[in-house]
């Protein structure tokens, strides 16, 4: 296999590809998904090239993107890469200040804009940030404010490309590009303090790119990816990498809420997704037995046990299935599992990376048992991604795999999980004091997360300074317990409360739609939300799943007390990140009045 630096990549694999099909995107004007060739793809990143010249971009400059997935994404990390430039990628969702912040700490002169939200937060900002000069914007549809007048349109930019007038710029500078080039800084989303930017060098992708090959030995140019993850995660980020360094196809989803009708139009082989996703589909899946009766329901159970025994208890373990089980299966596979697998859309799938969470242990075997090859896996985005991840045969339920070879992982101080290696970030952009705090004198990155090894795998247990003592002084671990508990068809999203109090409690944002359906089941009226969710029935409900879900926990980690919120947790409001994880200090402080309530004697 050769490794192509990524100022070149897109170009090498076009010599090999030429004309085949490589990126897609849905036009929604047409309703139709547009292919884009290798080759077409090569020459547009050249054009994006010299336009990044024609602009004034210089060899190590920091260029942002402000916008959700689009084709235009890769057009410009390629021609800054060709350029030794670096990209700076923004969640779509960001709002201003923090767009603010990444422009002013990254001192950023160009700023490429998806559509109207984001054109209209970075130019509200605009007067804020001195670096700033244009915003590039994406979308022809986006109206500028009168005031503007500097940004151009992103066929005006390609424009200024057009006939490679800069050429001979970049191809001098593409001949200076080398693997220790920063390629990205990616900004932390910052549950605590201020974001950090991770620097990304060229070496990091490449070890990566080596390291997969190595492990991920399915993987390849004949399949497709769907990419609906944003490609601000350095989960997706690299994924989208190694797809291309692959020359696996990949499917642009623009907007994520539309994932369950893209992913039935293209009907991938390969997705990164987070746990959420499967979550979502194990709950369905759970209300089409709890609705079913009869036959329908004792057949639908017993395809989750076969597939279980057959999966879990053999396959996993290396061993061959008893014949009665293995026909049974095969028969559920041409039936129940398959007609699972057409309805979320993943019927030709090979293969589903999933990290940035803990994977529920009901959810992982659900996956395994209907014949899902979801692989389980762990990193950050100071790892590049992928530190390690469940093989085929063998990997425990629970674990989150295999250590990548190449990578030095050692269980340090208070089972922190400590790592080494060439993927590994060499620190954060202009944070001397944050880099020494977590790159120790031998090199070792204190990753904040504990965990252990056992039967050669890694298993996670916390998040290091998310450990809550009680006024007990009881530790809890607020990940486990949450985890447990989101699985539940009613619960949608859960902060566990523990830190310095007398017991466990917490905030619940119930699944409202579930919640009106069993008031009508039960024939409970109430005008509004706040109401029924008081409602002693609906109290009792809870209470009763909860306690059945955290039995397996000791007395003092239990959830004593619950309130059961009427609107969800919001990134308008702060409570979560762009990665949609809580920041914990806020909600504690929005919901104060809710957390003293429960303390109450």
């Amino acid at each position: 296999m050769t490794y192509h630096h990524l100022s070149v990549l897109i170009h090498r694999q076009a010599e090999k590809y030429g004309d085949r099909t490589e990126l897609k995107y849905r036009d929604y004007e047409a309703g139709q998904w547009v292919p884009i060739s290798w080759s077409q793809f090569s020459a547009t990143v050249r054009q994006s090239a010299s336009a990044l010249v024609a602009l004034g971009v210089e060899e190590e400059e920091n260029i942002g993107i402000f916008s959700q997935n689009k084709p235009e994404w890769f057009y410009v990390d390629f021609g800054a890469f060709a350029n030794r430039a670096v990209t700076v990628p923004f969640y779509a969702t960001s709002s201003p200040a923090q767009a603010r912040y990444i422009i002013n700490d990254a001192e950023i002169r160009f700023l490429f804009v998806g559509e109207q939200y984001q054109y209209d937060a970075a130019f509200s900002i605009f007067g804020l940030c001195p670096t700033l000069q244009r915003l590039v914007i994406f979308d022809r549809a986006v109206v500028k404010d009168p005031r503007d007048v500097s940004s151009i349109y992103f066929d005006e930019f390609m424009a200024m490309g057009q006939g490679l007038p800069h050429n001979d710029t970049v191809e001098e500078r593409t001949a200076r590009a080398s693997a220790d080039d920063l390629a990205n800084i990616l900004y932390t989303s910052g549950t605590t303090g201020e974001p950090k930017g991770v620097m990304i060098h060229h070496s990091c992708y490449l070890a990566q790119f080596r390291l997969h090959d190595e492990r991920l030995t399915t993987m390849t140019d004949s399949d497709v990816s769907m990419n609906f993850l944003p490609l601000t995660h350095v989960f997706e980020k690299a994924w989208c990498y190694l797809c291309l360094h692959k020359g696996v196809q990949i499917c642009i989803n623009l907007r994520p809420m539309d994932i369950q009708t893209t992913i039935k139009e293209i009907r991938p082989t390969l997705m990164c997704s987070v746990p959420r996703f499967w979550e979502k589909v194990y709950a369905g899946v759970q209300e089409k037995i709890d609705e079913a009766t009869g036959m329908k329901k004792a057949l639908m159970l017993d395809a989750l046990k076969i597939g279980r025994i057959h999966n879990l208890d053999y396959l996993r373990l290396g061993k061959r299935p008893p014949m009665l089980v293995h026909l049974k299966y095969k028969f559920y596979e041409r039936t129940v599992y398959s007609l699972l697998k057409k309805t979320i859309g993943i019927e030709n799938g090979n293969f589903f990376p999933t990290a940035g969470a803990a994977v529920p242990d009901e959810i992982n075997e659900f996956v395994h048992s209907v014949g899902i090859n979801m692989i389980v896996g762990y990193g950050l985005t100071e790892s590049t991604a992928t530190v390690c991840c469940a093989l085929p045969v063998g990997y425990d339920i629970g674990s989150v795999g295999v250590v990548l070879p190449g990578i030095d992982v050692k269980i340090g101080e208070s089972d922190e999980i400590l790592l080494r290696g060439a993927t590994i970030t060499k620190g954060y952009y202009k944070k001397s004091e944050a880099t020494a705090a977590a790159i120790d004198p031998e090199g070792w990155f204190h990753t904040g997360d504990a965990g252990y090894f056992k039967n050669g795998q890694l298993f996670l247990t916390e998040r290091i300074k998310d450990l809550f003592k009680t006024s007990n002084g009881k530790y809890i671990a607020p990940q486990a317990l949450e985890a447990k508990l989101v699985i539940d068809r009613y619960i949608d999203q859960i902060a566990i409360i523990a830190d310095q109090r007398k017991f466990v409690s917490a905030l619940i944002v119930p699944v409202y739609a579930y919640v009106e359906e069993y008031a009508k089941e039960k024939g409970i009226a109430c005008e509004s939300m706040d109401e029924l969710l008081s409602h002693p029935k609906v109290q009792g409900l809870f209470r009763a799943r909860i306690d059945t879900l955290q039995q397996q926990f000791a007395h003092y980690e239990q959830v004593k007390r619950f309130t059961l919120l009427p609107h969800p947790f919001s990134m308008e409001r702060g409570e979560l990140t762009n990665t949609l994880k809580m920041k914990r200090s806020v909600i504690e402080e929005n919901y104060k009045a809710e957390i003293d309530g429960m303390y109450e004697e």
